[in-house]
């Protein structure tokens, strides 16, 4: 039996991926779970053979769960399947310890192939991702101002960036409100900028907003 654990806080979503799963694995096993909290009881209560990861989460993030899972169950392949494009997670999701990145814009039939990639011990990177690991390569290219900012304070800035207040950010990462100033605080000293409406320009600029 294959045990798969979906971690995603749309119900509706988890349910369409779960009957595509179901459908291509024999006797499947396919878990739920709505956020990174309800994710962690489940890898405690059960052997999952592979879990499929949403980024965005209410509370902890996707990449905050990610490397919660690498300390207690670092060989337990993680597929991210995430709304956002290559360019805006990817290379972050590697870095934490995915063994592939998938936008749900994809083919069910690359979703199914990249699961079982991942169950065998393989990485899977389309050719999308692949380019855009390929090119923070590449010394022509240059560090991007917000690549240098850690997971949370670059979390923090694209939802400043997307118009969200201070309080709206600490309520959505279930953070103090002083803990979410202090991260724009350090968000815009490492952009070089002094002004939300610098941060919100340049999101919109580099299509980091929601």
């Amino acid at each position: 039996m294959t045990r798969i654990l979906l971690v995603d806080d749309h119900p509706l979503v988890r349910q369409g991926i779960k009957q595509v799963l179901t459908s291509a694995f024999q006797s499947a096993l396919v878990g739920e779970a709505a956020n990174a909290e309800e994710g962690m009881t489940e890898i405690r209560s059960t052997d999952w053979d592979v879990m499929v990861l949403d980024l965005t989460l209410p509370g902890a993030s996707g990449l905050d769960l990610l490397k919660d899972l690498r300390r207690e169950r670092p060989t337990l392949p993680v597929l991210v399947l995430s709304m956002h494009p290559p360019d805006q997670f990817a290379r972050r999701a590697m870095n934490a310890g995915a063994s592939g990145y998938l936008t749900k814009d994809s083919p069910t039939t690359e979703l199914v192939k990249a699961v079982g990639e991942v169950i065998a011990g393989r990485r899977y990177l389309n050719p999308a991702v692949v380019e855009e690991l390929v090119a923070n390569t590449q010394p022509e290219r240059g560090q991007r101002p917000h690549e240098a900012l850690s997971d949370r304070e670059y979390q923090v800035l694209r939802m400043i960036a997307s118009g969200l207040t201070v309080s709206q950010v600490a309520l959505r990462l279930s953070l103090s409100v002083k803990t979410v100033s202090t991260y724009r605080s350090r968000v815009l000293e490492k952009m070089g900028m002094k002004t939300t409406a610098e941060l919100m320009h340049y999101g919109i600029q580099h299509n980091l907003v929601d």
